[in-house]
């Protein structure tokens, strides 16, 4: 079953709780991050953040043991744990960090003003704090100039905020490419300087950015972005070889799908590739499911990408095409052909085809099997191999119309047995 969708109502209302339970145990609480950015840009935030002066064990106090969870206390964070409605909420204690060593985490950290917080942070327009119960927005990095003017700055020294975190470099690009924001000229000098840096982090966290950049809106401008600063052969390695002109055009295709996912996006990367799709996958340790339908997508499209017609009869035997075109991927399937259609890697006339087929009626597109596996070795087929061998030949026949029916299927095993 799909995960159940927060509401966004509840979420907004579970957060104004946080922030006044805090206030009642006499803590500073305000909420902090993108979902004030996102409040401001009036988009629906997808989750909260609270960051308060009330130090972790206070927070764990006011709102019990059993609904807090304690991952980042090192680090002044709890999560307060909602509802399926409502989601959950993390709550900061305001902080300034030591020095960082390893591209990601500082050694230390002190805990502080809300000031000192802000200046830690590492967009401008994700350095605002925002009072629910007031409406007022508490800006000590001229996020909200930002805001309005649209653009993504790095809060104080670029090059420093990049060391900080080298998976912020990527983070400009998803906030550059999904708000239609430019990157403000010094941190994008920054991100050409140290895009090397990205080979550092983590494939787990790669993962999870371009998770991000690749299924929201933007996604296309995000991968023109990337090429344009040299991200990618950070990101995929030296395996990875297309050129800028093939790039830009997997660009268009990226903008013209419906239903964008990670998967489709290195399926169209790699288009015609799937041993590189494959290497992609595993570098950014995918999921199987994830690496499984990237590969199969990109399988598929070559299959049916070789489909010619005369008088619409497609040129490859049904039972070639009848396992791509009855899958359960096939609808994601559909909408990257028609996304390659955009820049001519797969012809209209293909797609509009291949949507009638799987369109079709389950029955139709799928019929059951004429015989099963005890069919044939009640009819002497000895157990084995040969059993697998001749259901998948009967198969074919029967997808291709030549077997019509159980009694003539009966007879063609008949007539096999006689022959061996």
């Amino acid at each position: 079953m799909p995960p159940r969708r927060i509401d966004p109502i509840a979420a907004r209302a579970f957060a104004v709780e946080v922030i006044e339970k805090l206030r009642q145990g006499g803590h500073e609480a305000v909420w902090a991050g993108g979902c004030v950015r996102d409040q401001l840009l009036d988009r629906v935030p997808l989750d909260y953040d609270v960051a308060t002066a009330a130090r972790p064990d206070a927070v764990r106090n006011i709102f019990g043991r059993r609904n807090t969870i304690a991952i980042g206390a090192a680090f002044g964070v709890i999560t307060v744990v909602g509802s399926k409605d409502t989601g959950n909420v993390e709550v900061a204690t305001f902080r300034s960090d030591a020095e960082y060593i390893d591209g990601r985490h500082p050694v230390g950290v002190t805990f502080c003003g809300a000031r000192e917080d802000a200046l830690r942070r590492d967009f401008t327009i994700n350095g605002l704090f925002f009072d629910p119960t007031t409406g007022s927005v508490i800006d000590y990095v001229g996020g909200q100039n930002d805001l309005n003017e649209g653009v993504v700055r790095a809060i104080g020294d670029p090059i420093m905020r990049f060391e900080e975190d080298h998976l912020r470099i990527l983070r400009a690009i998803r906030f550059s490419a999904n708000f239609e924001f430019p990157i403000e000229p010094e941190t994008r000098k920054a991100i050409v300087v140290m895009a090397g840096k990205v080979e550092s982090v983590s494939p787990e966290r790669l993962a999870a950015e371009l998770r991000l950049m690749f299924s929201r809106h933007g996604r296309g401008e995000a991968l023109r972005l990337l090429v344009s600063m040299n991200l990618i052969g950070p990101l995929f390695g030296k395996r990875f070889k297309r050129t800028e002109s093939f790039l830009s055009s997997t660009s268009d295709t990226l903008d013209a799908m419906e239903e964008p996912n990670i998967s489709s996006a290195i399926a169209v990367l790699c288009y015609e590739k799937p041993r590189l799709a494959a290497d992609i996958c595993n570098h950014l340790r995918l999921s199987n499911h994830e690496r499984k339908l990237t590969v199969w997508l990109i399988e598929a499209v070559m299959v049916l990408g070789s489909v010619s017609f005369s008088t619409q009869q497609a040129n490859i035997p049904w039972s070639v095409l009848q396992p791509w075109l009855a899958h359960e991927w096939r609808f994601q399937l559909i909408d990257v052909m028609k996304s390659l259609a955009v820049i001519s890697l797969f012809s209209t006339e293909n797609v509009d085809w291949v949507r009638e087929q799987v369109h079709r009626d389950d029955a139709d597109l799928n019929p059951p099997q004429l015989l099963r596996g005890n069919d044939l070795m009640q009819l002497g087929v000895p157990s084995g191999p040969a059993v697998g061998k001749l259901l998948g030949h009967l198969r074919n026949l029967q997808l291709d119309g030549k077997v019509t029916s159980r009694e003539l299927a009966i007879k063609w095993v008949e007539q096999q047995c006689a022959s061996d």
